[in-house]
């Protein structure tokens, strides 16, 4: 890679704001809570360690050895040929723990989906929630039309004073919550192995993703990528690596890593 070119392991406050302040009657305002993701743990040594579980299978050594050969002389060319063949059950002894905070309950619904995840949320039964405008995140299409802003802001304004006036008359927050908005922010813990980080990525990280779900992988992703630069060097769209596997294509493949993660 040139050296003009910034390095993929920088962090995600390098790449430009996906938010911006918009011009609305007259003032420029931003009132879009920014996501925010951070690495809470991660098993140490992620890319020795998984090198040296392949090696396991093949060698009459102890595990403790192995991983100490590894951390002398890691194997790139070993955790290549793992993920080249399929053989990514080795990536499974990985894990990562992320915090993620500003997520929308859309794309939350979206991010259970991967199954083989733990996750424990913010609950809206027992959390009392925001009357704040910026507890909602505003998809971009809004955020750049001021009409459609202007609109938008209304509804959850209604939303939240209703949910307040509910509150007040007594009812219980679990049942308040219904008059919410799908966009209200969530807190969440979420735990993946290496193995399904990549299946995560390679959906997530597609151009053809939910707008909100492909940022989280994106940030989720540079996180990986500082802990664990081998193991995480080739994660991501399948277009990038070789051929596109959608069946109806976006006709915008990404160019390389540095266009997918600070483009």
């Amino acid at each position: 890679m040139r050296s003009s070119r910034r390095s993929i392991r920088a962090s995600t406050t390098a790449r430009r704001q996906t938010y911006n302040s918009v011009n609305v009657d007259g003032a420029e305002i931003c009132p879009f809570f920014v996501m925010q993701v951070i690495l809470l743990a991660h098993t140490p040594s992620p890319d020795e360690l998984v090198a040296a579980a392949a090696r396991i299978c093949y060698r009459d050594a102890a595990a403790s050895d192995l991983l100490k050969s590894e951390g002398e002389n890691l194997s790139r060319k070993l955790i290549a040929e793992l993920f080249q063949s399929g053989h990514t059950s080795t990536f499974e002894h990985v894990s990562f723990t992320f915090g993620i905070d500003g997520l929308s309950r859309v794309a939350s619904h979206q991010l259970v989906r991967h199954r083989i995840a733990s996750f424990s949320q913010q609950s809206q039964r027992y959390v009392k929630m925001t009357p704040d405008p910026e507890a909602v995140a505003v998809p971009p299409s809004v955020q750049s039309n001021s009409e459609a802003l202007r609109a938008f802001q209304d509804c959850v304004r209604t939303a939240q004073e209703t949910y307040a006036q509910l509150i007040a008359l007594g009812i219980p927050k679990e049942d308040a919550r219904f008059i919410l908005p799908h966009g209200h922010t969530t807190r969440l813990v979420l735990t993946m192995n290496a193995r399904e980080l990549h299946h995560f990525f390679s959906l997530r990280l597609c151009r053809r993703a939910q707008w909100e779900i492909h940022e989280l992988a994106r940030k989720m992703l540079v996180l990986c990528r500082e802990k664990a630069p081998v193991l995480f060097g080739k994660a991501g769209p399948s277009c990038i690596f070789g051929h596109c596997g959608e069946a109806r294509t976006c006709g915008k493949p990404y160019r390389d890593m540095e266009d997918l993660l600070f483009a």
